[in-house]
């Protein structure tokens, strides 16, 4: 279903390029949301390590979640991307050749090490690669998926300033690698990066490094209306960090402190979560980029 149904015709002629360059693949179909899941967890089990994400940001979200998490003496399995789908934000830090830079990555078996960060909330445990949104931008997020999930850009463009009219500011109680002193200052929005694009072209953490065993912290205080339709380029090309109410920082581990369940992205995907923790297993992951 990635990308409307696209992906599906787009599918045949890249498997068969690839088959024909050497590689043997077997294709396994997803059937409903959380498939993914269920597919690479049992193909692990079989003895599978090599695994190819068709589709967008949501479907490498899906199959991360099946990999993880793993025994800790466990080869760490490798990750590549075929970006049929809508948002390929986790390639994008590599390339923005999309399909074309991907395929020529797994002929040529181009791999490289990847943290993995773990999100522990109430009812359980979630793993990603890419980001992890909390305020403003999970508003949009879930405000694309929920009415404009066929839109593509478009969807995003529409969300950010449907949100804009409604524009929260509020805090999310949180400390950063053990502080004693509880962060609870009104903001926009958090984020908690692995990876510095969202969104598939939203540079949300400029700075960040796939590989660097840290979670890239992105803090933006709370802005006014005006002041964020003036700065909204700035997300585009990450220079809103330079922002006075704007705070990166590299951590090792986020502890949060909410009352309640929140509204969140991670990696494309929108759920409502009691978040708890965040943390990094660091090189856990091969990815194929």
């Amino acid at each position: 279903m990635a990308a409307g149904g696209r992906t599906r015709k787009l599918l045949s002629p890249a498997i068969e390029r690839m088959r024909g360059a050497g590689l043997e693949i077997e294709v396994r179909e997803t059937a409903a949301l959380g498939h993914g899941t269920e597919i690479a967890r049992q193909a692990w089990t079989e003895g599978y390590r090599k695994f190819i994400s068709v589709g967008g940001d949501g479907t490498s979200y899906e199959i991360v979640n099946g990999l993880f998490p793993r025994e800790s003496d466990a080869e760490p399995p490798t990750l590549a991307f075929l970006p049929l789908g809508t948002g390929n934000s986790f390639l994008r830090d590599f390339s923005d050749q999309g399909v074309e830079y991907a395929m020529e990555s797994l002929i040529a078996g181009r791999e490289r090490k990847c943290d993995v960060l773990r999100l522990r909330h109430k009812d359980g445990v979630l793993h990603y690669i890419n980001i992890l949104s909390i305020g403003f931008s999970a508003d949009v997020a879930t405000l694309r998926q929920r009415r404009f999930g066929r839109w593509g850009e478009a969807g995003y463009q529409a969300s950010i300033f449907i949100c804009l009219t409604r524009f929260r500011r509020r805090p999310f109680p949180l400390a950063v690698d053990g502080e004693k002193e509880i962060d609870r200052r009104p903001c926009l929005f958090l984020t908690f990066n692995n990876s510095k694009y969202t969104g598939g072209t939203m540079m949300i953490a400029p700075t960040a490094e796939v590989d660097d065993g840290l979670i890239e912290y992105v803090r933006w205080g709370p802005i006014g209306r005006v002041g964020l339709m003036r700065n909204l380029p700035g997300l585009y090309d990450g220079t809103h960090i330079e922002h006075p109410l704007a705070e990166v920082r590299k951590a090792s581990r986020i502890d949060f402190h909410l009352d309640a369940p929140v509204d969140v992205m991670i990696d494309g995907e929108v759920l409502t979560l009691h978040c708890e923790s965040v943390d990094v297993l660091s090189g856990a992951l091969n990815v194929v980029v």
